[in-house]
């Protein structure tokens, strides 16, 4: 399969949270959002779940086609898709904090919940690689 841009993938603030929902910790990160960029997020937002978060579609004969999409994004719409893969409350997305690179699978099945199979692997990348950012005492 080709290799697609999706304007859903854009690194963009899924939802904005009203006062009483938001941390302490990110109240400063939300300064300077006005209502028509916290719309225009969650719009995108809302596009990204469309697009992604479902179970694949089915063949002309009714055969579920089994689908594997790599999504090349950020942590913000990773931190959305997650959070709503668990059914949380759209201020979860707030602390799932992705590293450059990690890689997180979702799988969307007929009849169940979203899997969260894995979230953050960097297993793939050498140990000096990871965590990339993070001083080195506080490294997970």
């Amino acid at each position: 399969m080709p290799v697609t841009e999706a304007a859903e993938l854009v690194d963009h603030v899924p939802y904005v949270p009203g006062a009483a929902e938001t941390p302490p910790s990110w109240a400063g990160f939300f300064d300077g959002y006005d209502d028509a960029e916290a719309a225009s997020g969650q719009r995108l937002a809302e596009a990204l779940v469309a697009r992604f978060a479902k179970v694949p579609g089915t063949t002309a004969r009714g055969a579920r086609l089994h689908t594997h999409e790599v999504l090349v994004t950020h942590a913000h719409p990773i931190a959305w898709l997650v959070r709503h893969a668990l059914d949380a409350p759209p201020s979860r997305w707030l602390g799932l904090n992705s590293a450059n690179t990690a890689l997180t699978v979702i799988e969307y099945r007929d009849g169940l919940s979203p899997t969260i199979v894995m979230f953050n692997d960097m297993s793939h990348l050498p140990p000096d690689l990871r965590w990339t950012g993070f001083p080195e005492g506080i490294r997970p």
